[in-house]
């Protein structure tokens, strides 16, 4: 398809003098694409609106007549125009200033793609976060081409301060985000303060120019969430294991299995100064972040590694996995396989989950076995463990345990499922007390060296 033939699609509300910068600086590179102006002005602005798309070849203005809002604007362009193929989405508060931008996305575009532009990653509420774990791709709407058929299939844009949200959501949640294609050129564009390449997001420009993005309700909720959320992370103090941190061995050689992006290196360092701290990591964006805090990262299923890349790592005295076992395929038979390259006084440390917490338990005695998208019931949990078969698997494994810490919060419901958890244990022939206090951990932190 011709890049002068693709069509595009911006909403347009109560902002005249962007739109005409929109379309201004559009047609001075791209004389003839057909233009979409969906508009939700105030009959105050229709006028100049209309007026300025009047000045326009090829633009056709939409006027809804009220504030149909960006995210619904979009939906309603994708649902009721006679498009096809490649659309290009652009916001008007976007100034285009060289030619070539369409190609390039053209370029990155391939059929079965969502769409290509700027990605970067939000939280499930739409808020921009650096990447991690759980972290949604969102292609950003100032700029974004897209092919039309496919955004059909997933839900439709929506009123939101990122109104992309519901369908990265889905593609997300689908394990489908490789439909999205990042131009770097692109998400450095629509950011404030960079050195443009395509064009310029003069950003929040609708925003600025009429007083507000009128989602008040929707700032409102949010906000409110995002001080809940602030509360729980802060008495969770951060986002690493703690009692993980304390059982690691100053000055040690470190090799962190499953390294993340980095979270437990950068508090390791803070606390023993500048240290030989390796990675590990199967996700290559959160093992590019993660080279920030760590010596070296290596992108790799540590389970594919022969024995002879095993042997390479013989160096590393100190093998960390949090909240990893549980992931793996086999994983007596990796820490059998490190046992035989773990030198002399070197140590495991890990932490892994409760698979006898009283919640579990109880959801167990139900029928409530129900995967979950964290936590004890973590969809992705491969393996369970007790403390007995914790123990078991490493001492089979030919370790010996140093220390441990059970992990035990103040939990709401427990009182009443202990009695019946000590119960059974009477029927059954066990300990009640044993019972009870294996109950109780959510999590196990566990330190093992070489028997």
């Amino acid at each position: 398809m011709n890049p002068h033939d693709i069509p595009v699609v911006a909403v347009s509300y109560n902002s005249p003098e962007l739109l005409l910068g929109l379309l201004s600086s559009f047609r001075k590179f791209y004389p003839r694409n057909p233009i979409h102006i969906v508009d939700g002005s105030e009959a105050a602005h229709l006028a100049k609106i209309r007026e300025v798309v009047a000045g326009f070849e090829g633009v056709q203005l939409h006027a809804m007549e009220y504030n149909i809002h960006h995210g619904p604007g979009m939906a309603w362009a994708i649902q009721n125009l006679n498009l096809t193929g490649p659309v290009l989405f652009m916001d008007t508060d976007v100034l285009v200033i060289r030619e070539g931008f369409i190609e390039a996305l053209m370029a990155e575009l391939q059929p079965g793609d969502y769409g290509a532009g700027g990605v970067a990653y939000v939280n499930r509420d739409g808020f921009d976060i650096d990447y991690a774990y759980g972290a949604v791709a969102y292609l950003h709407p100032p700029c974004m081409l897209c092919n039309v058929e496919v955004m059909r299939e997933w839900p439709m844009p929506i009123k939101h301060g990122a109104p992309m949200v519901a369908p990265m959501l889905a593609l997300h949640d689908a394990g489908k985000s490789g439909l999205l294609k990042n131009l770097p050129w692109c998400a450095n564009d629509v950011l404030m303060g960079t050195k443009k390449v395509y064009i310029d997001h003069i950003g929040k420009g609708t925003s600025t120019a009429t007083g507000s993005y009128n989602l008040d309700e929707w700032m409102a909720e949010m906000a409110e969430k995002r001080k809940r959320e602030a509360a729980d992370m802060a008495a969770r103090a951060g986002s690493y294991n703690p009692d993980l941190l304390k059982l690691m061995p100053t000055g040690a050689k470190v090799l962190e299995v499953g390294c993340s992006t980095g979270v437990l290196a950068a508090a390791y360092q803070a606390q023993h100064g500048k240290t030989d701290y390796w990675g590990i990591e199967f996700d290559p964006k959160a093992a590019e972040v993660a080279r920030r805090h760590c010596t070296q990262v290596m992108a790799l299923d540590v389970e594919g590694m022969s024995d002879k890349e095993l042997g390479e790592l013989a160096s590393r005295d100190c093998w960390v996995f949090g909240d990893v076992l549980e992931h793996l395929r086999d994983p007596w038979r990796l820490l059998a396989r490190i046992r035989k390259v773990l030198p002399p006084g070197g140590c495991v440390v890990a932490s892994v989950p409760n698979a006898q917490h009283w919640s579990l338990q109880a959801k167990l005695a139900i029928g409530d076995f129900r995967y979950t998208d964290g936590g004890l019931m973590d969809r992705t949990h491969l393996r369970w463990f007790t403390r007995q078969t914790l123990l078991e698997m490493f001492i089979n494994a030919g370790y010996k345990m140093e220390a441990g810490v059970p992990r035990i919060f103040n939990e709401p419901g427990r009182e009443k499922v202990l009695p019946v958890i000590r119960a059974m244990a009477q029927v059954t022939g066990q300990s009640p007390d044993q019972a009870v206090a294996d109950a109780l951990p959510l999590q196990y932190v566990v330190r093992f060296s070489a028997a």
